[in-house]
């Protein structure tokens, strides 16, 4: 059961345990697209902490100004603002969920439309101005992580506060793979680790034992889609693991509903992922949808497919 707010240890940060007086503990939320931020921002007030929710403008779901304590919409572009927003309310700890499609990076002057403040133009001027650093998910993330700490604003895992989400390992559907399909999952396996290896993505679909997609900025669902138009057949498998090198507070694997639709959409028949290191949301509703659909879904280690992580 993840902790509550007067149960959490006092190292780990001012705003994980209780106020002085008694009250709830603070905590901040970064929230993109998805129902991600959503179930996170739910946990949250189940566990009694006041959650103030920075819902970035275009992807974030607006009933979080609902279930947070205090809601504010923020730009991808000003991390300043967002600092400021988080220490006025008292915040020293905060997490991040959901997606920011990367897509809009490759867009004709897209730096000058999100009109960026200071903060944010000399934190990410060498990856999109002098471009000496390179735009990769870790990197970038990992900036953000760092601009915040500098202010004394803490970042963890999400799911130090939903930890159901993160799936265990075991077979969810009702069929399990067969011989045919156990093949493709350990080739996939072990493509989609050297692909997280180098950053480039998590997923990559798979038939036969050969490559039909490989998810990079476009995303899961995108890879899905394009392995679909490639393999009219259908009945392909996908696989998404975490990174070798993964860092919890951000870009973890996630699975919900829209994945499962997507794979049916595209004749997909099995689907992957790693237990422990992947987030399944609404995993009731998913393991429904799949049952019902005939996709098989499989959560396992590294070790269940003999240790095929690449060496780093």
């Amino acid at each position: 059961m993840p902790a509550t707010a007067s149960e959490r240890p006092l190292s780990q940060g001012d705003s994980d345990r209780p106020a002085s007086d008694g009250g709830p503990g603070r905590v901040g939320l970064l929230a993109g697209w998805g129902r991600f931020p959503v179930v996170v921002a739910e946990a949250l007030g189940r566990q009694g902490f006041h959650t103030y929710c920075i819902g970035v403008r275009g992807y974030a779901d607006p009933s979080l100004a609902e279930i947070c304590h205090d809601f504010h919409w923020g730009s991808l572009a000003r991390f300043g603002s967002a600092i400021r927003y988080f220490r006025r309310h008292g915040v020293t700890q905060a997490t991040m969920a959901g997606k920011i499609h990367k897509a809009f990076m490759f867009q004709p002057w897209f730096w000058i439309r999100l009109m960026p403040d200071l903060r944010t133009v000399r934190a990410f001027a060498p990856h999109f101005l002098s471009r000496r650093r390179d735009c990769k998910d870790d990197t970038l993330l990992g900036r953000v992580v760092e601009l915040f700490a500098a202010d004394g604003i803490r970042f963890g895992p999400a799911t130090d506060y939903a930890p159901e989400l993160l799936v265990k390992a075991g077979q969810l559907t009702r069929r399990g793979p067969s011989a045919f399909e156990w093949k493709d999952i350990r080739f996939g396996w072990q493509i989609a680790k050297e692909m997280g290896r180098l950053d480039v993505g998590q997923s990559v679909a798979v038939k036969s034992q050969a490559v039909l997609a490989v998810e990079a900025v476009e995303g899961t669902d995108e890879c899905i889609r394009r392995a679909g138009q490639l393999c009219r057949a259908g009945e392909f498998t996908v696989v998404k693991v975490s990174k070798p090198q993964q860092d919890m507070r951000f870009d973890v694997p996630t699975i919900g509903l829209g994945t499962v639709q997507t794979m049916l959409e595209a004749g997909a028949r099995v689907l992957a992922i790693e237990a422990d290191r992947t987030i399944v949301v609404d995993q009731q509703e998913v393991v429904e949808f799949a049952d019902r659909s005939k996709l098989v879904i499989v959560a396992l280690r590294d070790a269940d497919l003999g240790g095929v992580t690449p060496t780093t």
